[in-house]
């Protein structure tokens, strides 16, 4: 990389340092509480896609729920190519994203893990770099829509720093993408207990999986859970309730077990207003645990 384009990259993650760190001043330092008989309900970020790390905090705080699973790209500008992406990655400092970890904890928020999606064309340092930025936001774990075969790469930089990676499925069968449980069991085998599972609970009933079966039996390697509601035989996502994933039974499974696994909403069927459809998902979630 020339000095000309070094200076560029500086230059705007500077210019994104300088922006996350204006005054943040919608919210007064407060703590939510989305814990409900038990279990701890969260959102995954990507739920408020249509909007700014900002706005999505906002979000957060008017539906009431207090732990997020962050998505990467409510971090990384929009618009860059592959290369573009892997150097603003590598290459902004780490303050920025301390920066905004301390957002969240002004709203009262968890920031409990990063979806940063290690793929087989990321290099060494790119995987590391996800636990350092990981680390940075104040975040326990991180959570990937990752390659099967990637587990053995991303292994020895979990152990290093001691923090587990859950690999996200989809609904999809395809070689070397997660959707099955024996795909979950090849990256598991021969690593450490630190490549886990993020059980995306829909996904899995739309491949013709058992989700509450499932969280059972590895209730120990899951780190979140995403729940949102699709139809069986790959259908189309659903309000919750209209589908035929087994959410209430998953919540309280978990209620049942005391596994302290996030259930953490995953916003995708179409809906008017964003806020509103996960106030909605929300609220199904306590009328099925009880609350």
């Amino acid at each position: 990389m020339s000095d000309l384009t070094r200076r560029e990259w500086s230059k705007l993650a500077l210019g994104s340092l300088a922006a996350a760190a204006l005054p943040f001043e919608t919210f007064a330092v407060q703590k939510l509480n989305s814990k409900v008989k038990g279990v701890q309900i969260g959102a995954q970020s990507y739920s408020f896609r249509d909007r700014s790390l900002e706005e999505a905090i906002k979000g957060y705080a008017e539906t009431g729920l207090s732990t997020c699973e962050l998505w990467s790209g409510h971090l990384e500008p929009k618009g860059l190519d592959r290369a573009g992406l892997r150097t603003w990655r590598t290459t902004t400092p780490l303050s920025f994203f301390t920066l905004a970890g301390e957002k969240f904890k002004k709203a009262g928020i968890d920031l409990y893990a990063l979806n940063y999606s290690f793929r087989d064309d990321y290099t060494d340092e790119e995987i590391n770099r996800g636990f350092e930025i990981a680390k940075a936001l104040g975040a326990k774990c991180l959570t990937a829509s990752s390659n099967v075969s990637t587990a053995k790469r991303i292994d020895p930089f979990a152990k290093k720093h001691k923090m587990r990676v859950g690999m996200h499925n989809h609904s999809n069968i395809r070689p070397n993408e997660f959707a099955t449980p024996d795909d979950f069991a090849k990256a598991m085998e021969g690593n450490s207990e630190y490549i886990c599972i993020n059980l995306d609970i829909g996904h899995f009933i739309a491949a013709g999986f058992d989700p509450v079966d499932y969280l059972k039996k590895n209730a120990g390697r899951i780190v979140t859970l995403h729940i949102k509601d699709r139809k069986k035989n790959q259908g189309e996502n659903t309000v919750f309730g209209l589908g035929d994933t087994p959410i209430k039974e998953v919540l309280l499974a978990l209620q049942k077990g005391g596994w302290k696994i996030p259930a953490n909403i995953e916003y995708e069927y179409k809906g008017a207003d964003t806020v509103a459809e996960v106030k909605k998902c929300y609220e199904f979630c306590r009328k099925a645990l009880g609350a």
